[in-house]
């Protein structure tokens, strides 16, 4: 009797376990899961603290693939809509996502936590203490908050970006001028931008601004903006919205992570392995093959080393190159040990009370596009899931800080971190320091693959792992990508397809979140 094949897939998050799941239930391999951490779900992963439940990120559910929309349902039912979704957010998501059609009779919410919720979508700026739409939108609200002068000025300086666009996009600064004129971009982009990535924009390449901001501009929201004059308001988006603009979305009733706990348990019913707190330390070759992958056991001390027949990794591109040791050419190891990466503090913060000077948060989460204070973004948690919050009455908030894991920030002491997220919420009015209950703080290393350093010379790391027959780089950091959640999922699913089917390329798996027929989405997809 043969033996049975083993994929050794690296990371529990999105792309790792939906690679897993795709692999027990469509092939006859064996997947081991192996996860550096204690919990699954990675950077969409919900951590527990004394009752309550917070996101390490905010993970909207939408995708314009119908094919990821479907694997989320087989794991969480959408709840049922009749009467209890309010009809312009339920024809919201029937038109932005057609599959929800086929579930909407599904459990009650009050009933089961099994479920998947549908959530009208809350985000704006925090700019000059004032709210605004985000993506910005030629509103009244707007028109009040920056006065009629600044939007002339904004105006013009868009009107020449579009007659006399810079011939030569070198940077994402060129890219957000050429987008949305320079006065917007000095306004309502390079400081945030700045603050998440800790260098100029100016040294930032433009892929990153053409993956992430993709087809948004002015005058599709102008557009946006228009269509909620109209029979069906918001609900007259579409599976060709962009992203950005999308008013509904699905989120679980647990957090994001319930998706990824309930995925990790049907892999496991199923035969595959997820072995928590195990480090890959080094990867063996022969050739151009992986055979084998060495890791540590955290929690006893252990070493070993897993036979694979394939191996997916998502981890950071860095380290798997590292991890190959000398069998790596050297001009491919100095490009990957120069690839850098943004890591992450979130500052979960509970108060006693909803309210602040602006009145009760209605958002899910607030960009924070000022000077004075670190933080950069805020979620709040009760408008995401009542259940995540142990008591209703209280308002919990997470709180963003972007840095390097060199630099002070990261270091300091978590009361540090709680007292300074605490009086940078007092600056901005957000909250009352007086009304603080709980904190936590959670450390995500490699939270962001950043798109400057080593970037520019990406292509030699790729195709040099490309050559590797049986190894699939998938998801965010595995692919060195600002991946969506979607977007990983898909790179997973397209890589299982190419072992069943015998495709040898690696071409389709880059091609997600690039190609025109994702973002345009034809019908079927």
């Amino acid at each position: 009797m043969e033996k049975q094949k083993i994929v050794v897939i690296i990371g529990a998050g999105p792309a790792g376990l939906t690679a897993a799941y795709e692999l027990v239930t469509r092939t006859d391999l064996h997947p081991i899961v192996l996860e550096a951490g204690d919990v699954v779900g990675g950077l969409a992963r919900t951590v527990s603290h004394h009752g309550n439940r917070t996101d390490v990120g905010p993970h909207r559910f939408f995708s314009k693939s119908g094919r990821v929309v479907s694997w989320w349902f087989s794991m969480l039912p959408l709840q049922k809509m009749d009467d209890l979704v309010a009809a312009p957010t339920r024809e919201g998501i029937l038109r932005a996502i057609p599959e929800a059609a086929a579930h909407a009779g599904g459990p009650d919410p009050g009933t089961t936590d099994d479920v998947m919720l549908v959530l009208t979508r809350l985000t704006r700026i925090l700019f000059r203490r004032k709210f605004f739409d985000y993506p910005l939108s030629p509103t009244f609200a707007t028109l009040r908050n920056l006065g009629p002068a600044t939007l002339f000025r904004f105006a013009m300086s868009y009107g020449y970006a579009r007659l006399f666009p810079l011939k030569e996009v070198n940077s994402l600064e060129d890219f957000f001028i050429n987008r949305f004129g320079r006065e917007l971009y000095r306004t309502f982009f390079k400081d945030y931008t700045e603050k998440v990535w800790g260098v100029p924009c100016s040294q930032i390449q433009p892929a990153w601004g053409a993956q992430r901001i993709k087809g948004l501009s002015i005058g599709k929201a102008v557009v946006d903006a228009l269509r909620q004059f109209l029979p069906g308001g918001r609900g007259r988006q579409g599976k060709k919205a962009e992203t950005s603009l999308i008013s509904s979305f699905l989120y679980p009733k647990r957090g994001a992570g319930q998706m990824w706990e309930t995925a990790a348990s049907r892999i496991g019913a199923l035969g595959g392995e997820i072995r928590l707190n195990h480090c890959v330390v080094g990867i063996d070759r022969d050739g151009a093959r992986v055979t084998g992958v060495r890791v540590k056991d955290a929690a006893t001390g252990g070493a070993a080393t897993i036979h694979a027949d394939y191996v997916f990794s998502t981890m950071p591109i860095r380290d798997l190159v590292l991890a190959m040791g000398e069998a790596v050419p050297p001009e491919v190891k100095e490009t990957a040990e120069d690839l850098r990466y943004r890591d992450l503090v979130t500052v979960d913060l509970l108060f006693r009370t909803l309210k602040t000077k602006h009145g009760r948060l209605p958002d899910n989460w607030i960009y924070v596009q000022e000077a004075d204070v670190q933080v950069g973004r805020i979620q709040v948690f009760n408008n995401w899931s009542p259940s995540l919050v142990s008591d209703p009455t209280c308002t919990l908030l997470g709180l963003e800080y972007f840095c390097q894991d060199t630099d002070a920030l990261w270091s300091m002491s978590d009361q540090d971190l709680i007292a300074l997220g605490i009086r940078e919420l007092g600056k901005l009015e957000l909250a009352d320091p007086d009304a603080f209950l709980d904190g936590n703080v959670i450390r995500s290393p490699k939270a962001y693959p950043a798109y400057f350093g080593g970037y520019e010379r990406f292509p030699l790391i790729r195709e040099y792992l490309d050559r590797i027959d049986n190894l699939f780089l998938i998801g965010r950091n595995g692919m060195h990508r600002y991946n969506n959640m979607d977007h990983s999922m898909l790179t997973a699913m397209t890589a299982v397809d190419n072992i069943i089917n015998g495709v040898a390329t690696r071409e389709n798996i880059w091609q997600v979140n690039t190609e025109e027929e994702y973002h345009e989405e034809k019908n079927g997809s």
